[in-house]
């Protein structure tokens, strides 16, 4: 479970990127975060992976409160998210499957496990015929699906997917949000941060709008 209240952050050139936020996107749910630039999507990000700390206020994610949490213990934080990027940021000199090898083998993964979780996870993504593709042979729409493939490894509780359509045409951008939609219904929350809201029309669901750092909006649509 997310949970923040009365969360506020003030950066030292004076911004006040959120005012008094208060959140809650319980285990399991599907939820849309749309704004403009600036309107503090980024911010959250930040807060929700202990990248930066709130000025006040306090956040729980994934059972970890992170007003408490020590450095140290970022790492076990960050473990329990996935994340997608707009840019997707693939290792060109690896294929898809190192690429996505490469979250476990970074954390002492057993080499069994890795062998067994990485080609069952690309398979769930599409591109089990891709294993040994690299990211410049592949589409815009294949490289987010290994980002996919790659946040979803380590089975975390949550996925974060910031902008995952901002890079890729109407129809892959669709078939991107049905494919976290399947990992949804298989139980994983899934925060998606974009400023498409054509796209989240089209979809529906919880969503939450940010304007000049306040939720102006948190309903079904």
């Amino acid at each position: 479970m997310v949970e923040l209240k009365n969360v506020s952050v003030t950066y030292s050139n004076g911004v006040d990127a959120l005012n008094n936020v208060s959140l809650t996107i319980n285990d399991g749910e599907f939820a849309f975060v749309v704004g403009e630039s600036g309107a503090g999507k980024s911010t959250l990000i930040k807060l929700l992976i202990k990248e930066i700390s709130a000025n006040s206020g306090s956040i729980k994610v994934n059972g970890f409160n992170l007003e408490k949490l020590r450095q140290k213990d970022i790492p076990k934080l960050r473990r329990t998210i996935g994340f997608v990027f707009q840019d997707f940021k693939l290792i060109n000199t690896m294929n898809v499957y190192d690429n996505v090898a490469f979250v476990l083998r970074s954390i002492d993964a057993p080499a069994k496990y890795i062998r067994k979780r990485v080609p069952y996870v690309i398979g769930l993504v599409g591109l089990k015929d891709k294993m040994k593709a690299y990211p410049t042979e592949m589409s815009g729409g294949e490289q987010q699906r290994v980002a996919l493939a790659r946040a979803l490894v380590n089975d975390p509780k949550l996925i974060i997917a910031d902008e995952p359509t901002g890079n890729l045409d109407p129809k892959t951008s669709i078939e991107i949000i049905q494919l976290l939609q399947g990992i949804n219904d298989c139980g994983t929350t899934v925060l998606m941060v974009t400023h498409e809201h054509e796209l989240v029309k089209r979809f529906g669901g919880r969503t939450i709008s940010l304007l000049d750092g306040k939720i102006t909006f948190d309903d079904i649509i």
